[in-house]
């Protein structure tokens, strides 16, 4: 689990959260943008909670490990929301390095 301090708050959450928040924070923060992101957190009595934070070319964020009894929080949907605004604001174009058909360029000529 991780405590991440934001804007004078803090939260707990899980590692793989914590690491896909850093990470949509420092994609933001290149591409010059903001938004509101939602992240699960682990509240005091082990309950599951959610917050929600404005991340943007401001934000500065510090995540470090929170000794806690409670399972390790875990939220495959909202990793996936926060990679993939780190996918619109970084996209990766695929090359094929087999093409499917070759060409005779002799006969193009």
């Amino acid at each position: 689990m991780k405590r991440v301090s934001y804007a004078g708050s803090e939260f707990v959450t899980g590692d793989d959260i914590a690491a896909a928040l850093l990470g949509c924070g420092q994609a933001l923060a290149e591409a010059g943008e903001a938004e509101a992101v939602t992240v699960p957190t682990r509240e005091r009595d082990g309950s599951v909670g959610e917050v929600t934070v404005l991340i943007g070319p401001a934000s500065q964020m510090v995540a470090r490990d929170a000794h806690d009894d409670n399972e390790e929080l875990v939220d495959e949907a909202a990793i996936e929301r926060m990679k993939s605004i780190q996918r619109r604001l970084h996209p990766i174009a695929a090359v094929d390095p087999a093409p499917s058909t070759e060409v005779d360029w002799e006969d193009e000529i």
